[in-house]
């Protein structure tokens, strides 16, 4: 009933920036907060940025703050996570998440629909 697919990943050398995009369907963005998250091998899954039902609030990790931006376009049922100044560091697969509630989250543990995610590599 849920499906949320990501894309725009793929290799980019550091300082560069590649925009990402959820397209969502059988959920209403009104209805539904989303999440993007990213896990790095050996490593945790971690909130990266999300945004509520109202698209105005938003929340970001400290490592991307200020170099990522979440948006969305209730007309094409879609999400975008902008990405700006890319390091190293950011390499990893890149999921978008939804779950049923209005807040912005970036706990994954909220979240109960996944993508199946896009790598990302940051790399000379």
């Amino acid at each position: 009933q849920w499906q949320l697919v990501e894309s725009g990943g793929g290799l980019v050398q550091p300082g560069g920036s590649l925009t990402l995009s959820c397209l969502v369907s059988g959920f209403s963005l009104d209805s539904y907060a989303i999440g993007w998250f990213r896990q790095a091998p050996g490593k945790e899954r971690e909130g990266v940025s999300s945004i509520d039902t109202s698209g105005t609030n938003t929340d970001y990790a400290d490592s991307v703050k200020g170099r990522f931006k979440i948006s969305r376009d209730t007309a094409k049922n879609t999400v975008y996570l902008q990405m700006y100044s890319l390091k190293p560091a950011d390499t990893a697969v890149y999921y978008c998440a939804t779950y049923y509630g209005w807040d912005s989250s970036l706990n994954y543990r909220d979240y109960d629909y996944w993508g199946q995610g896009t790598q990302v590599i940051v790399s000379s």
